[in-house]
């Protein structure tokens, strides 16, 4: 108890103690911290969809059919309707032959990684790759070899020097720096080499792409052998779960030999009902994805005039670059202060002296929301 004291109190000395804040309502732009109402920029509802009436009332709807639990893991009896049509709507959204609902994208990673990777094989990842995929590899069998961040030339040689079984895995959009992966070089290197090549897309699908398909569809690669896919449903969706999208053998492996969707509760059917209403809206509502990139732009602009340090990304990710940890902490409380509320991610989470500001936007917000969060950026007591 002691040891754990000590540790905690050296947390807080560095400006590394994390403590949650709750939040009482239902998710939006705007929060609610106990009395103070917060203008949010730190969600992942790209879409704006978290609250959207029809979803809610497709939730309510199938809640009051199905009730609000599944009863089972997928392969006992937990396997409803609902969750087979999304998984074939899911499928053909993305232009993959099937697709298999996981719990949370955590569990997708995991489940993939330890179902493809060999003992004698490798994988190989991205150093900057999300803690998923990290832990998935750390849990396989597999050797795993870890390449400097979007490094085509090093991974090539890595690949070109290993032996046995290969998977590649790697995120899209890389959720701490919104930048994208080279996946046309990955892809290729992939083929070339006969090696599995997983990419995350948590924070690419519904937002990248054409009807938001993701960060694959944005560059024309089909989800064949030797790419798989992972998305997840709790982002630009709105909603929760995630999915892997492949061949059909990959699927009925997985549904094999997953330990993380054989031995868990399949999400509950209603869930499902409202990820299918949210995924029409996703297809048919382009005007989200357009204003949402309106945003990143003014804010981009405005940013640079004020002569911020950010991070080089085009997507809704954008961090605005500290390094010192207590700084980037000073700079949040100063905005909540303000109003608005922007989290500092300071290192495990981000690489040493790289804390920061992670700012996001939803397509929920005005171009007034933002011209009021410069304004606050442009008085910050601390400088980036």
């Amino acid at each position: 108890m002691d040891d754990l004291a000590a540790q905690l109190a050296d947390r807080r000395a560095q400006g590394l103690y994390r403590q949650r804040q709750i939040i009482t309502g239902a998710h939006g732009v705007r929060v609610q911290m106990g009395q103070q109402s917060l203008l949010s920029f730190c969600s992942n509802d790209y879409l704006g969809l978290a609250s959207e009436p029809r979803i809610v009332n497709a939730f309510c709807v199938a809640a009051t059919r199905y009730g609000v639990g599944s009863g089972a893991s997928h392969l006992i009896t937990g396997h409803n309707h609902a969750h087979h049509a999304l998984e074939e709507e899911l499928a053909e959204f993305v232009g993959a032959p099937r697709v298999l609902l996981f719990s949370t994208g955590y569990m997708a990673n995991l489940g993939v990684v330890t179902a493809l990777a060999k003992r004698h094989g490798t994988v190989f990842e991205d150093k900057l790759n999300h803690a998923s995929l990290i832990d998935a590899a750390r849990l396989s069998n597999a050797n795993v070899q870890r390449y400097p961040h979007a490094d085509v030339d090093r991974l090539t040689a890595l690949v070109t020097a290993s032996d046995g079984d290969k998977l590649i895995t790697t995120d899209a959009v890389f959720s701490m720096d919104g930048d994208l992966a080279p996946l046309e070089d990955l892809a290729a290197l992939a083929a070339q080499h006969q090696a599995w090549l997983l990419v995350d897309d948590a924070h690419g699908l519904g937002v990248l792409g054409p009807e938001g398909r993701g960060s694959l569809a944005d560059c024309g690669i089909a989800i064949k052998p030797p790419t798989i896919l992972m998305g997840t449903l709790g982002k630009a969706f709105g909603v929760f779960g995630a999915f892997v999208a492949g061949s059909h053998e990959l699927i009925e492996t997985l549904i094999q030999q997953a330990r993380t969707y054989i031995y868990t509760t399949a999400l509950p059917p209603a869930v499902a009902e409202a990820a299918r209403a949210s995924l029409k809206i996703v297809q048919t509502e382009i005007w989200r994805r357009q204003h949402l990139f309106a945003l990143v732009e003014h804010f981009v602009d405005g940013a640079r005039n004020l002569g911020l340090r950010l991070a080089d990304s085009q997507t809704p990710i954008q961090p605005v670059i500290f390094g010192d940890a207590k700084r980037a902490l000073a700079a949040s409380e100063y905005l909540r202060d303000q109003g608005i509320l922007v989290t500092a991610i300071r290192p495990p989470t981000v690489p040493r002296d790289t804390a920061r500001l992670r700012i996001t936007f939803s397509a929920a917000h005005e171009i007034a929301h933002v011209d009021r969060l410069l304004d606050a950026l442009s008085r910050l007591p601390v400088t980036p």
